[in-house]
């Protein structure tokens, strides 16, 4: 049981999170910003994440119960907050916003901002890998050795994404100016076409009564 249930998280983890589907959408976020703050964002981006997923596999179930939130709601909430930010990369906006604003706050307001939401949130720990932990979770049914199985597993599988973000600052001086700009159009389209897909699931899911 115990390697079957490692399997299983593992290869789940894996693909919810998706570690090189991260690294163009993590060089959109943070173009502009110099390889040092980039690590800054990755590390701490990296961190959040972990954190929450240990939480929601130890007790997301039972706080989402209690404050009467569910999934489908949670993935609607997701899907639109990361439309906005697509909207914003395909528009230029975010270019705009950050001209508008002090250097200090570029340096350490925004990059905290940025590894917060929507690198951590929803990106990396989103409606699927939140969802995953839970049911992953449920299925160790207590046992300690599992849950801590499950919790090592999600941290791997987190310092995964830690090393595509890190190498990530490479691509970008191969890209260039002109690269990172097509680059985050892109995405930020892509990124659109994800957030509706969020919302389209939760609805689905409102809809089944799921």
């Amino acid at each position: 049981m115990f390697i079957d249930f490692a399997t299983s998280a593992l290869v789940t983890m894996l693909v919810t999170l998706d570690p090189p589907g991260l690294a163009p959408i993590f060089l959109s976020l943070t173009r502009g910003m110099s390889a040092g703050e980039r690590r800054q964002v990755a590390v701490r981006a990296c961190i959040i994440a972990f954190c929450i997923m240990a939480f929601f596999g130890v007790a997301g179930d039972i706080v989402l119960k209690a404050l009467g939130v569910s999934l489908p709601a949670f993935r609607i909430a997701g899907g639109l907050l990361l439309f906005w930010i697509a909207f914003e990369m395909v528009f230029e906006r975010r270019t705009e916003r950050k001209q508008q604003t002090a250097e200090t706050a570029i340096t350490q307001d925004h990059i905290r901002n940025v590894a917060a939401f929507p690198l951590a949130i929803p990106l990396m720990a989103g409606p699927g890998a939140l969802t995953a932990t839970i049911l992953l979770a449920g299925r160790a049914q207590g046992d300690p050795l599992l849950l801590t199985t499950l919790a090592a597993i999600c941290g791997l599988v987190i310092l995964c994404c830690l090393a595509v973000f890190l190498a990530a600052s490479r691509i970008a001086k191969l890209l260039g100016v002109t690269g990172n700009i097509v680059l985050t159009r892109l995405l930020g389209v892509i990124l659109a076409a994800l957030a509706v897909q969020f919302v389209i699931d939760g609805a689905r899911a409102v809809v089944g009564g799921g």
